[in-house]
């Protein structure tokens, strides 16, 4: 059974609905599953100009925070986050920035990521986003696994390839189409992550 960490960044909620699909794929394959949101590291006086921002910390406020002890345990990773001017949110990349430790020891090298997200307009920089994202997994030596064009909804949902993304739809729920994509490409990480983990476990057996 493969473990899947998905680790995200949500301020008004649209990604964390990403996440909770991204593991209904996942474990509906049989897969373990471990959700977790990062840090916020916006004040208050940030966070209460907007009512919608505030009702989604109060919201989360129980779901636990990731640590890096998530990675160690995972098999492999799904990662998420809205757009910051093209760029990753800042409390998604201050998570990551703790990585050295594991990177270091090899303990995040030969497991396979993929990422999600989304930005408030058509061209606001969900592709640049995810691609920077992906920046970070170069580094680890992870196995980057694209959507692509894999399965009809990623065309449906807008067609991406390098991983699910969205146009906000301010006030109202994300499409079904784009939850659809994201429970497949849980199904896909998931299924990378058990036969590169039974390969990984089969390497050090026969190195034993």
């Amino acid at each position: 059974m493969a473990k899947i960490a998905i680790i995200y960044y949500s301020s008004t909620g649209k990604n964390h609905q990403l996440a909770l699909a991204v593991e209904e794929g996942a474990r509906s394959v049989g897969a373990e599953t471990r959700v977790r949101k990062v840090r916020e590291l916006a004040p208050d006086s940030a966070i209460d100009t907007r009512p919608d921002w505030r009702a989604h910390v109060e919201a989360t406020k129980h779901l636990p925070e990731a640590e890096l002890a998530d990675l160690e345990w995972a098999d492999g990773f799904v990662f998420g986050t809205p757009t910051r001017f093209g760029l990753p949110a800042a409390q998604l990349k201050q998570f990551l920035d703790q990585t050295g430790g594991l990177w270091a020891q090899g303990k995040l090298q030969d497991k396979p990521v993929s990422v999600f997200g989304g930005a408030s307009n058509q061209h606001g920089g969900q592709e640049s986003t995810l691609l920077v994202l992906n920046n970070v997994f170069y580094h680890w030596g992870a196995i980057i696994v694209p959507t692509g064009y894999t399965d009809p909804t990623l065309r449906v949902a807008g067609g991406n390839p390098y991983g699910v993304s969205f146009t906000d739809p301010k006030s109202e729920p994300l499409p079904v189409e784009t939850i659809e994509a994201a429970r497949y490409l849980g199904k896909r990480i998931a299924r990378f992550a058990e036969v590169l983990s039974q390969g990984r476990n089969a390497l050090s057996g026969k190195s034993a």
